[in-house]
């Protein structure tokens, strides 16, 4: 009896030993050069609604190592105090092992994670076109000295076929993994660049499993799709209401016109001032025939030292002589977020019943478009 008894204790505590060895969070282990040693090591989010530092550590003996618990994987960004670059990468609940390179962290090697594994997959899948870009970039510039059109369109060219031959092969990716959240990062990255449209990330996102679609970054996916079906063109363009630099609220629905514009810009951008000139010429010869335009600026990086007065000096200086507002916050204004605005200058061209008829026009195109509405 006894010795039965023995038996059963060395088998729990095995089992017990066994249980202890899985981490039931994750274990970050990296090893780098030892000259980094005594810098502190961080792990920050990706999300810019709720940043926040996963976990700290300190180099030592050439070895850092970071634990904890996520919920569910998410990408997080890998830092050391003094050491240039970073790394993303994605958390998950694991054992990951890490080969950082001083001075690229970039290039770093990970080990122990499929996550990883397929982010690595569309790192790779990019390599060729960022080398690509490269190369075409150099010889656009060179024809845009010459002025030699004739190469810009050739180069143009040959360079979007290049990004759709990338971008097909990517999502293929995507859909062969969608079981993994880093697909969904990848698949706002293109949803964001423009280089699928909203019905076709929706159609994707409905693909991934259902575990996957309970991750942060799906439900941010899903809120950039649901905010772009509804400035598509043929869409009644949001409401919105805004400070003007006065501090008055001004609605859209008070100012709109026969046709109205909706700029997006900002004092420190330099298409948006290079552009406005033209801008400027379109609602001097529109606006008594019904033009509108209101102005939404974007002004408010932490660059600014006065957001305000850098706001209203670049409307006096570029004779802006229509509506303006903003709530001086960046990419992170609520009019900004409504119409899914993640680059500048950004144009929303409104029939007089609200209804967005065209959508980031410039140049001799707006003129054009105004010409066809109002003459």
């Amino acid at each position: 009896m006894i010795k039965k008894l023995l038996i059963l204790v060395l088998v729990i505590g095995f089992v017990s030993c066994e249980k202890e060895s899985k981490p039931e969070g994750f274990v970050v282990n990296a090893s780098i050069d030892e000259s980094v040693n005594g810098k502190v090591a961080k792990l920050t989010n990706v999300d810019p609604k709720n940043p926040y530092v996963l976990d700290t550590a300190l180099v030592s003996n050439g070895n850092v190592t970071f634990k904890g618990n996520v919920k569910q994987p998410d990408m997080f960004v890998l830092t050391i105090d003094g050491v240039s670059g970073s790394l993303p990468m994605m958390i998950e609940n694991k054992s990951i092992e890490v080969n950082l390179y001083e001075g690229e962290l970039h290039n770093s090697i990970i080990n122990g994670s499929k996550e990883n594994d397929i982010y690595k997959t569309f790192r790779d899948n990019t390599g060729p076109l960022r080398e690509y870009n490269q190369t075409l970039g150099e010889t656009y510039r060179k024809a845009q000295l010459s002025d030699d059109k004739a190469t810009m369109q050739a180069v143009k060219k040959k360079f979007d076929s290049l990004v759709e031959i990338n971008t097909q092969e990517s999502i293929k990716i995507i859909k062969e993994n969608n079981d993994l959240v880093i697909s969904v990062f990848m698949l706002q990255n293109f949803l964001q660049s423009k280089k699928i449209d909203s019905k076709q990330a929706s159609e994707i996102l409905n693909s991934f499993t259902d575990e996957v679609k309970k991750s942060r970054a799906a439900q941010e996916v899903k809120d950039i799709i649901e905010a772009s079906l509804t400035t598509e063109i043929g869409s009644v363009a949001p409401n919105f209401s805004a400070p003007d630099p006065d501090g008055k609220i001004i609605s859209l629905q008070d100012i709109k016109g026969k046709v109205t514009i909706i700029d997006f810009w900002a004092a420190w951008c330099g298409p948006c001032r290079r552009e406005n000139p033209n801008v400027v010429k379109v609602y001097n010869k529109y606006h008594d025939k019904g033009l509108e335009i209101i102005g939404v600026s974007l002004d408010g990086t932490k660059r600014q030292n006065n957001p305000k007065d850098a706001w209203v000096n670049a409307i006096a200086s570029d004779s802006l002589n229509w509506h303006h507002v903003s709530n001086l916050n960046y990419f992170n204004d609520p009019v900004a977020k409504l119409y899914n605005i993640n680059s500048i200058p950004a144009t929303f061209i409104l029939d007089e019943n609200g209804k967005i008829i065209a959508k980031n026009l410039r140049g001799s195109a707006l003129e054009q478009k105004i010409s066809e509405l109002l003459d």
